[in-house]
């Protein structure tokens, strides 16, 4: 079937809000249209390259971020303390694995989120559900809840703010290997995971006066910088097709909200709108499946996603739950690999391990977090392929949303600090946690 940006409607689009303006939302998508790309097509090629190598066992993909961003909570210590986390988490890894870490960020874009149902009742009142603040807001008033398309506008104009300073961060010095004892935050080096970050800094310190000193440095030029990625679900499909922009290098189409894009596990139907849509995207692009997927499902997504067997293009994100993750995952690794669609294997080990605490707060426990993925790599040692990354919802913030890890959190302290819009996130003593163990499993 012939493709454009816009051939999407005339499929079925699951978990789309009912915008009761229509004539506001068609200012907005032509507004949205006439502003420039918030990324290039070539910095998506590039991330097609780097994936690639993923793919080929020779990199470890490290993507991260907020489960929603917020334009409350928004502000540059904010994106700082994030990505800080993130430099740290790729540090452990890649110093204790010897393979790069390829670092795709959940920012820059992440204001959408599917809900389970469409409307939410307090006290008798039935309202639209928050669906992210790219659509509505938190409040339970009908004017909050009310979708309204001009937060689409405000979603770019952030989404074009956090990019330029990750840009000046990444660029600037910020991100500088030199510089990675001074990535510590307080609460961090005073734990144990901490310290035990403060050594490898030290070791990673040592070893670059080493190049130094015996004149290698020259070639390593880019230690004082690095790349960073952004994503996020592209869910909100009219804000999607109208930043899809056509290179003029290649001709080809590109979503140019962001690197790489990902189809969420309620959206990924055959059939449906959103398979449409990113079956002409040239850039990387992700999908969500759960334990319940047959091998024929994946092979069809697969075959519909990555009809031309490239290498780096689609990046397929296990969410099982811990105790699934071994049983329902192999038979799907099998069939990709006998298929021989290149793909990247990551696992998101949040999504499968929510539930309510008895303090009725929405949680996780980090044991259930590093045992999906200790799971993820030992499915992939049975078949033989390469668990090759992590897809990981955490927070800069000292936060106390997911339970355990170092820094000890118990269902009574959840309340402290819980701030999510949405799901529960690690903090950053909890996601270095979960670096370091990643990084024994890859060692």
């Amino acid at each position: 079937m012939t493709w454009n940006p816009g051939s999407w409607r005339t499929r079925p689009a699951k978990h789309q809000p009912t915008w009761p303006d229509r004539p506001a939302l068609e200012l907005a998508e032509k507004q949205l249209s006439m502003l420039p790309p918030l990324v290039f097509a070539g910095e998506a090629r590039t991330l097609k390259t780097r994936l690639a190598a993923v793919a080929d066992g020779r990199a470890f993909l490290l993507q991260a971020g907020d489960c929603a961003e917020s334009f409350d909570g928004f502000g540059a210590d904010a994106i700082r303390d994030k990505l800080r986390v993130i430099l740290q988490m790729a540090v452990v890894l890649t110093y204790s694995s010897g393979v790069p870490a390829v670092k795709v960020g959940r920012i820059a874009g992440q204001f959408a989120k599917p809900r389970s149902s469409a409307t939410e009742t307090q006290d008798g009142t039935e309202l639209p559900s928050f669906l992210g603040h790219m659509i509505n807001d938190l409040p339970f008033s009908e004017g909050d809840r009310l979708p309204n398309p001009d937060r689409l506008l405000r979603a770019y104009n952030q989404s074009a703010s956090t990019l330029n300073l990750l840009r000046a961060f990444t660029k600037g010095g910020f991100a500088d290997l030199h510089r990675v004892q001074a990535w510590n935050q307080e609460f961090v080096a005073s734990s144990a995971e901490g310290q035990r970050y403060t050594n490898l800094a030290q070791e990673i310190d040592r070893a670059l006066r080493f190049m130094e000193a015996a004149g290698v440095s020259s070639f390593f030029n880019d230690t004082a910088t690095t790349e960073i990625y952004t994503s996020h679900e592209a869910l909100i499909l009219q804000y999607e097709e109208a930043l899809t922009r056509q290179d003029s290098l290649t001709g080809d189409w590109y979503n140019c909200s962001a690197h790489m894009v990902w189809i969420g596990e309620r959206t990924r139907q055959l059939d449906g709108a959103h398979l449409e849509y990113f079956r002409g995207i040239k850039n990387p692009i992700g999908c969500k499946v759960g334990p319940d997927t047959t091998p024929e499902e994946i092979l069809a997504l697969c075959d519909a996603l990555d009809p031309d067997h490239e290498a780096g293009r689609l990046t397929l994100i296990s969410r099982m739950g811990a105790d699934r993750v071994e049983e329902s995952l192999p038979p799907l690794l099998e069939a990709v690999k006998k298929s021989g669609h290149p793909v990247v294997w990551a696992c998101d080990p949040m999504h499968g391990n929510t539930f309510s605490a008895e303090s009725g707060h929405k949680t996780r426990h980090l044991d259930d977090v590093t045992k999906e993925v200790a799971g993820f790599f030992h499915a992939h040692a049975q078949t033989g392929t390469w668990p090759g990354g992590i897809h990981v919802e955490l927070t800069g913030d000292d936060v106390t949303e997911c339970l355990g890890g170092s820094s000890d959190i118990h269902d009574a302290d959840l309340g402290r600090r819980y701030e999510t819009m949405c799901d529960p996130r690690l903090n950053a003593r909890q996601s270095l946690d979960l670096a370091f163990r990643v990084a024994e499993l890859l060692r």
